[in-house]
């Protein structure tokens, strides 16, 4: 039996690549978040019915059957001693996301998910569910067919089959704004712009393109926050809609991004390597194994045994030369200089994080 083992990193390089310096200009509100204009969370509690004996199990799920009793004791039917056994009914969490300015009667999507051990939700009704905020007031309302997306069959002999996850759905437009968010834009002062990606040079390029256009409205006050406010005679509806249509050029730290579930990596243009040697080589150690029958003499009432033999050898591979960046290499200068050693891809993560223990990568590494 031959067992070949390699010695080299096991994670998939994928680098983006840029020759020159970035030009690309982005719109502000492509690269900033708005202060209030946001979503808001929402989360109920309810259950499914006219399930095809899919449910949840009345004794495995006490919950489902205390939500049952409860809700048919509202409609004026007791069934508090009653032995309730469906199989056709389901407790279930429902979540959506209200929209900022969202309107009292507008529509919103809602999502289902089983709480019990329902195998399938497929077909049924959610009944009137209340979705809550974090402040515990209800803003929606949902209620509709339950679509799953998927596909499941048991056979008799206990067999089945699914495709996807039946145990959650969703609703399209199956929930009701019933009360509005209380965000006031038109009475507001001053606006402040938060960065998706926090930086100094990005936040003082979009107060200069915003005082540009307009002078003396926007300030800078940290990496993250940029605030502006409207000129006078300006409501701060129209202010908002001509500054995010600005254009401005985002900056960034150098920075190599490293997804090792996933085996990929992420360079950015603005990588730096300070002046290196790099060599690299793979080992390959192969053992076999050659057992060998050990058979006894004639007549001498000995047993056939078996005796295991091993023979390792080990193979280096040689010929290589030292590769030296110099000092402010750029990304393409070490990708190209890896490659002229004939690293495969799969090299690439080890003497990237080789080089930064060297001190020779000027860039931070951050591991996912």
């Amino acid at each position: 039996m031959r067992r070949p083992f390699r010695l080299f990193s096991a994670v998939l390089l994928a680098a983006i690549l840029a020759g020159g310096p970035a030009l690309a200009k982005s719109r502000i509100k492509d690269i900033v978040e708005f202060e209030g204009v946001r979503e808001n969370m929402l989360v109920g509690y309810g259950i499914v019915v006219g399930l095809n004996g899919t449910g949840d199990s009345l004794r495995n799920a006490p919950f489902t059957k205390q939500s049952l009793e409860a809700m048919l004791e509202r409609l004026g039917v007791n069934t508090r001693d009653a032995n309730l056994n469906t199989k056709n009914v389901a407790a279930v969490m429902v979540t959506s996301r209200l929209p900022a300015f969202a309107a009292t009667g507008s529509q919103i999507d809602a999502s289902v998910s089983a709480m019990g051990d329902a195998k399938s939700l497929l077909g049924g009704t959610l009944l009137v569910t209340p979705l809550l905020g974090a402040d515990g007031q209800a803003y929606a309302v949902a209620q509709g067919t339950v679509q799953t997306g998927a596909v499941s069959a048991t056979g008799a002999s206990g067999s089945s089959v699914s495709k996807g996850v039946p145990t959650a759905g969703r609703i399209a437009s199956g929930a009701i704004v019933e009360r509005e968010i209380g965000f006031q834009l038109a009475k507001m002062n001053t606006m402040r712009m938060t960065l998706r990606n926090p930086d100094f040079t990005t936040a003082q390029r979009i107060a200069a393109a915003v005082n540009a256009r307009f002078p003396g409205m926007a300030q800078a006050e940290n990496p993250t926050i940029v605030a502006i406010r409207p000129p006078n005679g300006r409501d701060m509806a129209s202010f908002v809609s001509d500054v995010e249509s600005l254009y401005v050029e985002p900056d960034d730290s150098a920075r190599v991004v490293i997804d090792e579930v996933a085996g990929v990596i992420v360079m950015g243009e603005n990588v730096r390597i300070s002046t290196v040697a790099i060599q690299q080589g793979n080992l390959t150690i192969t053992v076999n194994e050659s057992p060998q029958v050990s058979q006894p003499a004639p007549f001498s009432q000995g047993q056939t045994t078996v005796t295991p033999k091993s023979g390792v050898s080990v193979d280096e591979e040689t010929g290589r030369q030292f590769v030296t960046l110099g000092n402010g290499a750029s990304l393409s200068s070490l990708v190209s200089g890896l490659n002229a050693l004939g690293v495969t891809p799969r090299d690439m993560i080890s003497i990237l994080q080789t080089i930064k223990a060297a001190g020779a990568l000027q860039a931070d590494i951050e591991v996912m």
